[in-house]
C-alpha cells in the first residue's frame, strides 16, 4: 500500500500500487486544481477524512467531482458524479492526485502530457510533449 495525505494531514489517500500511468493534463480543470491524475477502480483506493467537493458548472453533465481538503485546500482525488453514473452505470473509476506522493514512490511510472486544452471532448486527444518514465534521475 502507498499512502499519502494533503498538506495538513486531514485527508489521506491510500492506493494498492502505483498507477499504470499519470496524466499531467493542461485542461482548465486539471490546471486549476494543480493535479496530475493516476486512475484506479474505486476498490483500489481508500480515502479518509472529510473533503470539500467541486463540480464544474460549465458542462451539461459534468463527469467528475473534485475532492479537496477543507483545511489546506489541497486537491486529493476525484470521483464520478451521480449524473455521470446514471448515464454510464458500468463506470467504476476515480482519479488520485499523484502530485501528493513522493517521487520515489512513483519510480517506473510513465507520465503523459495530454493536450486537454485543445481537446474537443470527443475522440482521442493529442499530446503536447513526449512522455517520460519516473526514475531516480527523472523525478515527477
Amino acid at each position: 500500500m502507498l499512502k499519502t495525505s494533503c498538506l495538513c494531514g486531514a485527508v489521506t489517500v491510500a492506493i494498492e500500487s502505483p498507477p499504470e500511468f499519470i496524466n499531467d493534463c493542461n485542461c482548465s480543470l486539471c490546471r486549476s486544481t494543480g493535479a496530475a491524475w493516476g486512475y484506479f477502480t474505486t476498490g483500489q483506493v481508500v480515502t479518509s477524512g472529510q473533503t470539500s467537493t467541486f463540480v464544474r458548472s460549465d458542462r451539461d453533465t459534468p463527469a467528475v467531482a473534485i475532492h479537496s481538503c477543507p483545511n489546506c485546500h489541497a486537491t486529493t482525488h476525484w470521483t464520478l458524479t451521480d449524473e455521470f453514473r446514471a448515464k454510464m452505470p458500468e463506470a467504476d473509476h476515480m482519479g488520485v492526485n499523484m502530485r501528493l506522493f513522493r517521487g520515489e514512490a512513483l519510480v517506473g511510472v510513465e507520465v503523459r502530457f495530454p493536450d486537454g486544452a485543445a481537446w474537443s471532448g470527443e475522440g482521442d486527444y493529442a499530446y503536447r510533449r513526449p512522455s517520460f518514465v519516473v526514475s531516480d534521475t527523472e523525478q515527477f
